[in-house]
């Protein structure tokens, strides 16, 4: 493991769950045991219809820019501009972009050999 380790966020491949978001992880460019950091895009208006919880990893999130919301299993939070959100492992989390986007930082924890995560294909909506 390296002593420190560099990367732009905007130089690696976004990846998406569908139409309106973008997806960037750098964990794999970090050499980091302990954690990931990764930019999520999500268009105006959009519903990340995909939901996610994990088994160990606990993560936190980021407002960069835009607003919205977070549903946190059956609670849904509205977000603005530099809130900070923690999520519990078990917790099932998903996003919707309000009018001007929103764009996050997300800060996982330490990962399982192979991933800890489960999708929730049909994530009910924040609103």
């Amino acid at each position: 493991m390296s002593k420190y380790a560099l990367k732009n966020l905007m130089e690696i491949d976004p990846v998406g769950e569908g139409a309106g978001v973008e997806l960037r992880f750098s964990r794999k460019y970090l050499d980091s045991r302990q954690l990931g950091v990764s930019l999520e895009r999500i268009a105006p208006n959009v519903t990340a219809t995909g939901g996610h919880h994990h088994d160990v990893q606990e993560e936190a999130y980021v407002v960069i820019e835009g607003s919205g919301a977070i549903k946190l299993d059956d609670e849904r939070i509205e977000l603005q501009q530099w809130d900070v959100v923690r999520v519990s492992p078990e917790v099932v989390r998903g996003f919707d972009a309000g009018p001007d986007g929103l764009v996050l930082i997300a800060v996982g924890g330490e990962k399982p050999e192979g991933g800890d995560g489960h999708m929730i294909a049909d994530r009910w909506p924040a609103s």
